[in-house]
């Protein structure tokens, strides 16, 4: 997540905002740097508060930095793709556009599913209507995915999981937590509005509210919190369907399997057993009745975003403005062009790197992830706690590791969708149905690990444990995260920084435990694992103490992952720089009257300046596994020496760390 152009003033702003057109480029600039403050005190201030006080969140968002106004402008480039007729893509976007069809047909489109809803008689019926609604991409009651068996990542095996999408808000705290009573009660609020546009009574969606949430705290109580969902091992059981049956046997596995596509698999990859255990006992201590409602709601909600305007405003009310403080819904353009690159994303990208990813950015990228794993691999080489039997496992898994740049060297066939100008809901229906037809494919076959996990527009990255690889998609590789125009401490400091991320994901507190192969074992030794432990309780402890919403703090175990990731990935990219300036000595010069080094390091923070609506940053706390931005920028600084000599901070300083409380991991 990285990098900034000045947007010179509010009104620039407000006025691509107002007019629908892309925000300026935005690009690394000492222009952001607020020289008044003290970059001992706060570095996010410092290397960002130029921007920050002149810059504002658009209506439509709930965020605004370098992230966002990459993804906008991003977003314009896909939709003067998507604008040219006589591709599917374009259908589908027009169907997306075509709102007085959508409104002629209201509820319509969901006609079928809900029809099926009330006609249930036995619970038993559950199975093959949840086997329908999962093949189409719904997480209703629980998930259910065909990806790498952890633990023998070269094959594919289907995986049940707990799911939020079982909830209507967004974490299991949000029916649990006294503090967010007011969330509750908007949440009641609003279902109630939603049912009586399906043509309920008040009272008669009110009842069926209050049953809905009885149902879903019962399944936020048995939902492991975030951050106990962070241990890839502690979440790993295969059973047979035997097996399974036995421990929730009051639901028809079998068939549900067969209904799903999945034929009689000899065995299930189950995350959270007792999940899908107390699943079974509400299914039988819990009216039917009650079950249809809850069902109703969800294919109801889930829809909601893709039938008629009434339906879609007073669902964006409540998700995007309620939740998140967002006070104007994204333009109808943009929504729609976020839904074909859901579902056909690669489609898409295809058209996108063909006019805006050139090779050359391609081969640039996959040189700095050489540069990169060289630098890595020299760190882990010097690693003091580490014992040579570990190191020599962790060597091996970084010579497997692998990168995917810009885009698949074989894009996806999407021919077999039948995609319909007038059909927006039926286009996505579709479209996920083929998604899972191709997964569940793929059953006990071999992994293909050459797949893309996103599309090539996608504005993120990410690293695969059961691939041990990284993909940086093309959408990332261009300003602000990514600047062939500017010095390397600048790139190494943003993309570099975000590319080392990436690469010791496979060596944080979860990606540990996959082996070379991206199977979960246990290749360290023990005194090694313990060592690992008791430093990243320093960071834990760190982020803990961080609170940027009043009265609430950073979840130090939930955020560890990204955090080490954060701090291992900044100390990869210093090591490569260094490498880079030593090479050639003429690169070691200072610009604009800062040092490479002091450069570096504004670079990776003003990938940082993000305005954030409060209501998200609330949000956040609570479900998202990343620190806040300001967090994330100032945090893994604190244990460097690197930082504190590049800019001369010293003891006493508000972001110096004593020596003993740094984490020295990598």
């Amino acid at each position: 997540m990285k990098s900034p152009v000045f947007l010179s003033t509010l009104a620039v702003l407000l006025s691509c905002a107002v007019a629908q057109e892309p925000p300026p480029e935005m690009r690394f600039s000492i222009g952001y740097v607020d020289k008044t403050q003290d970059p001992g005190t706060n570095f996010y201030r410092y290397a960002c508060g130029g921007w920050l006080k002149v810059n504002r969140i658009p209506p439509d968002k709930t965020a605004w930095g370098p992230w966002q106004i990459l993804e906008e402008r991003v977003w314009h480039q896909l939709r003067e793709i998507l604008e040219k007729p006589g591709r599917p893509v374009a259908d589908f976007y027009a169907s997306g556009l075509d709102t007085a069809t959508r409104n002629r047909l209201g509820f319509q489109p969901i006609a079928d599913d809900l029809t099926r809803i009330v006609g249930l008689k036995e619970t038993s019926e559950l199975a093959p209507l949840l086997a329908a609604l999962h093949g189409r991409g719904s997480g209703v009651l629980f998930a259910a995915d065909v990806s790498p068996d952890a633990k023998h990542s070269a094959i594919y095996a289907l995986d049940l999981w707990q799911s939020n999408d079982a909830l209507g808000l967004p974490d299991r705290d949000y029916y649990l937590t006294k503090a967010l009573a007011r969330e509750r009660e908007a949440y009641r609020a609003h279902i109630v509005k939603m049912l009586v546009l399906t043509g309920d009574s008040a009272k008669s969606a009110a009842q069926q509210a209050e049953k809905i949430i009885r149902l879903e705290t019962a399944l936020a109580k048995l939902s492991r919190p975030r951050q106990d969902l962070q241990d890839s091992l502690k979440n790993y059981t295969k059973l047979t369907v035997a097996g399974l049956t036995k421990a929730a046997p009051n639901f028809a596995w079998a068939e549900y399997f067969k209904a799903l596509g999945a034929g009689a698999p000899e065995t299930v990859i189950v995350g959270q057993p007792e999940y899908l255990t107390g699943v079974s006992k509400l299914l039988k201590s819990e009216p039917l009745a009650d079950w249809k409602i809850y069902l109703r709601w969800h294919v109801i909600s889930d829809a909601a975003s893709y039938l008629h305007e009434a339906a879609d405003r007073e669902h964006f009310a409540f998700y995007g403005t309620k939740l998140n403080g967002q006070p104007e819904q994204a333009p109808l353009w943009r929504r729609a062009t976020r839904v074909v690159d859901d579902h056909l994303g690669e489609a898409l990208g295809q058209l996108y790197c063909a006019k805006h990813f050139p090779p050359e950015s391609k081969t640039r990228v996959e040189a700095m992830v050489v540069n990169f794993h060289a630098a890595f691999r020299e760190r882990l080489a010097k690693v003091a706690w580490m014992s040579d039997a570990t190191r020599q496992q962790a060597l091996g898994k970084l010579e497997r590791f692998f990168a995917k740049v810009g885009h698949p060297e074989k894009y996806r066939d999407y021919s077999a969708i039948e995609i319909r100008r007038d059909d927006y809901f039926g286009n996505t229906e579709r479209a996920a149905e083929f998604e899972w037809r191709r997964k569940v494919a793929r059953l006990g076959q071999p992994v293909d690990r050459a797949e893309w996990l996103c599309s090539p527009p996608t504005v993120n990255a990410f690293f695969m444990p059961t691939q041990n690889s990284v993909t940086l998609p093309a959408a990332i590789l261009q300003p602000p995260m990514f600047d062939p125009a500017l010095d390397d401490a600048v790139n190494y400091g943003n993309l570099g920084a975000t590319i080392g991320h990436e690469m010791t994901h496979g060596f944080d507190s979860d990606g540990r435990q996959y082996d070379a192969d991206g199977s979960l074992k246990e290749w360290w030794t023990a005194e090694d694992a313990k060592q690992f432990e008791a430093r990243a309780e320093k960071i834990v402890a760190q982020f803990n103490g961080f609170a940027p919403y009043p009265g609430m703090h950073v979840n130090g175990k939930l955020t560890l992952a990204e955090n080490i990731a954060d701090l291992g990935g900044l100390l990869i990219a210093w090591d490569a720089l260094q490498k880079a300036l030593t090479a050639d000595p003429a690169k070691r010069q200072s610009i604009d009257g800062f040092t490479p080094e002091q450069r570096f390091f504004i670079s990776y923070a003003q990938s940082w300046c993000v305005l954030e609506r409060s209501e998200r940053v609330k949000q956040a706390l609570l479900t998202d596994e990343h620190a806040p931005a300001e967090t994330r920028a100032n945090g893994p600084l604190m244990h460097m020496p690197e930082f504190y000599d590049a800019f001369g901070i010293k003891k006493g300083a508000k972001l110096w760390l004593p020596p003993e409380k740094r984490a020295v991991i990598w």
